[in-house]
Formats: structure tokens, C-alpha cells, sequence
């Protein structure tokens, strides 16, 4: 039997195993592929995270900056009190960010980062944001029984926000790994 056939229907049957390796390897990948959450270290637990590592081959969905809503819309705005405290306004922009992330398939549970600027809240009189008042409203949505998970967060006092009735804007990040 000549030498070149043989040679030939060994190097197909490799290159079939090898090619079958491949797609299982790439198929395999994405499904244990996850996104990391980095617990603050210290002596108990932490509202927010040290760090996240994102994998490759995750999607990702930034937000701009969001604002409150009026609290009652049908009701012409006439100040502050339009749109709340500090924690009545951040609890209706992480609602607001919760319908957006549905819009695009994601839930709060794939944030993993935060960025939240307050303003001063004029009815504390002492020029300093409601860092409880805020972080009240986020314990509402991380680190709760409907989400466990919560998210690397960095919270800064502004002077000034877009416009003169808001305390609080947030942007937010989320990723989660590819649907099959």
C-alpha cells in the first residue's frame, strides 16, 4: 500500500481530533468563565467591594449618569422637596437604573461598578452630603435578599449637580457573561 494515502487519512483524523479539541475548548470556555467579586478585607462585611475581575468575552453596560424622578410627576416642581432627601432620591434612581438594565437584558445583580455624586443636602445646614441617607438607599438594592451581590462603588461630595433640586447622580457598570 503506497505511503501517501496513509499519510493522508492520519493527518485528516488528527486534524478532526484536533479541530474537535478546539471547539469544545471554546465552547467550554465562556461557560466557566465568571465574574469575580473581591470582598473588602477586614473584620466583617463590607457595603461595597475592594475590586471585580471581568473575564473576556463578557458583555458590558454603562450607564450615564442618572438622576431622580419627581416624586409625584403629575405635580409642578418647586424645589428640592420635588424630588426628596438624599436616600428618597437614590432610591429612585437605582429604580430608575433597575428599568433601564431590564430594557437591555440585565438585572441589578450584574452591576458590579458604581459611581455616586451627592451634593450637599441644604436641610442638614452643615455642608456635607447624607452619606447614611445614601448609603440607606443602596442597602435597599445591593446586598439585599433580592440581590445578594454588591459592587465596587466610589462616592464623591460635588458642589453642584445638573440642575439645582438634585442631591444624588449615579453611573453604573454591569457585565455578565454571553447567553447561549
Amino acid at each position: 500500500m503506497p505511503v501517501r494515502p496513509i499519510v493522508n487519512r492520519v493527518s485528516r483524523r488528527l486534524t478532526r481530533a484536533g479541530l474537535g479539541l478546539a471547539t469544545a475548548a471554546m465552547l467550554a470556555t465562556p461557560a466557566t468563565a465568571q465574574i469575580v467579586r473581591h470582598a473588602n478585607p477586614g473584620p466583617g462585611p463590607s457595603l461595597i467591594l475592594q475590586s471585580v475581575t471581568i473575564p473576556a468575552g463578557a458583555e458590558t453596560l454603562v450607564l450615564s449618569g442618572q438622576l431622580a424622578a419627581p416624586i409625584d410627576p403629575s405635580k409642578p416642581v418647586t424645589g428640592v422637596e420635588s424630588f426628596g432627601d438624599t436616600r428618597t432620591q437614590t432610591v429612585s434612581i437605582f429604580t430608575k437604573i433597575k428599568a433601564i438594565l431590564a430594557e437591555h437584558g440585565y438585572t441589578m445583580a450584574d452591576v458590579y461598578k458604581l459611581t455616586v455624586f451627592v451634593t450637599a443636602d441644604p436641610k442638614r445646614g452643615d455642608g456635607k452630603m447624607d452619606f447614611a441617607g445614601m448609603n440607606d438607599g443602596f442597602k435597599q438594592f445591593f446586598g439585599s435578599a433580592d440581590n445578594p451581590h454588591t459592587v465596587a462603588r466610589s462616592t464623591v461630595q460635588v458642589a453642584a449637580l445638573a440642575g439645582p433640586n438634585y442631591l444624588v447622580e449615579i453611573e453604573a457598570t454591569a457585565a455578565r457573561m454571553p447567553r447561549r
